[in-house]
């Protein structure tokens, strides 16, 4: 039995975001390895979702709640008992966070600090991972990479909003959830994930561009690029989620002495190699799926990073976790997902569990 499958298999996980683009896929990788998925998310809402392409509704415990909701949240938390949290739920998209910035940080702090207090009712060992984003990071376009202890920031709402988050997440361990106490006031160990730039298939979010790509070829026009030369540390999906897991999987089986380490901020980025201009990764698109883009840049759109890198050196040295699928497989399992979802989309369950079991193939036997 690999390390997951013996860890996940039969524990009670609670996944907020499950009706998302990654935590869809979460729900799928989580639903192979055995576990009881309770999922909290929005419903799932545009045609298509991924979370409906897989068919997830019947496979799980499927909430409609929204986390600003807090007492429902707690409720819920405090019925189920989780053996292990996931905390994806966010309103997550940098331009809608300029026209909704109200909405994005009650959804993104107040959200994360109401799924921590929930936390406070679990009376059973609980692994907490909530996760965030790379833009969490004080973004002062730098070349060298972001390191776990550089300081938190946000040029626009939605980074903001992250970086409080952080800080939210930091308040709540040290003053609930110490890994010191662990075992005598509380029995949760919480850690925080910063993931660059996810690609995958069944993401349909506006303003992505591989989204906009997809939309773009299916329907035979060029694609609009906004950024052509944006920098970003693109990653297959399943590479961060794999060492979400692994993080989890980690606080669980610890000695208490290293506890400590662990339960803090990680970085789960790609290969330096990974860090390309957007105008590459969608030129890497047209390969695998021709067609022509356009350039759109307009000189008065509202302010996106255009340099951003993580440092993996921590995730490297205490979880040995590295990212599997380097920038040129990423690309490749995205397109190949989307052309043959959309020559036949009773496929999409089929062939997500096949890119997830190759994944898994790979990244179990190094961990």
């Amino acid at each position: 039995m690999t390390p997951l499958r013996r860890h996940y298999g039969d524990k009670t996980v609670l996944l907020t975001g499950h009706t998302g683009f990654k935590g869809s896929w979460m729900s799928e990788w989580l639903l192979s390895l055995g576990a009881r998925v309770v999922g909290v998310g929005l419903e799932p809402t545009g045609d298509p979702m991924i979370f409906n392409q897989l068919g997830l509704e019947g496979r799980l415990a499927h909430h409609i709640l929204d986390i600003r909701e807090g007492e429902k949240l707690t409720d819920l938390v405090r019925e189920t008992q989780p053996d292990v949290v996931f905390h994806f739920a966010a309103q997550a998209l940098v331009r809608y966070s300029y026209d909704h910035p109200i909405e994005t940080l009650e959804t993104n702090v107040m959200g994360t600090a109401h799924l921590l207090e929930a936390l406070r009712s679990v009376k059973k060992p609980c692994q907490a991972v909530i996760v965030t984003s790379d833009k969490c990071y004080e973004n002062r376009e730098q070349e060298a990479p972001y390191t776990e202890a550089d300081p938190m920031g946000g040029h626009d709402p939605y980074s903001a909003s992250k970086g409080a988050a952080e800080l939210v997440v930091a308040s709540y361990r040290r003053s609930f959830f110490a890994p010191e106490r662990y075992g005598r006031s509380h029995r949760v160990a919480v850690a925080s994930a910063r993931a660059g730039n996810v690609i995958g298939g069944g993401d349909w979010a506006t303003d992505r561009i591989v989204p906009d790509c997809m939309r773009s070829l299916t329907a035979g026009r060029p694609v609009p690029v906004r950024n052509p030369e944006a920098t970003r540390p693109w990653q297959h999906v399943l590479d961060p989620l794999g060492g979400y897991l692994l993080l989890g999987l980690r606080l669980a089986t610890v000695p208490p002495e290293a506890r400590t380490a662990l339960c803090s901020g990680f970085n789960f980025g790609p290969d330096p190699a990974a860090n390309r201009p957007v105008r590459e990764l969608v030129e890497k698109i047209l390969a695998c799926w021709p067609g022509e883009w356009i350039d759109q840049s307009d000189p008065g759109a509202v302010h996106e990073a255009r340099l951003l890198r993580l440092a993996t050196d921590k995730a490297a040295r205490l979880l040995n976790w590295s990212p599997v699928w380097g920038f040129e497989t990423a690309v490749e399992r995205t397109v190949e997902w989307y052309r043959r979802v959309e020559a036949d989309p009773a496929c999409a369950p089929e062939l997500t569990r096949r890119q997830i079991t190759m994944y898994m193939e790979v990244f179990e036997n190094e961990i």
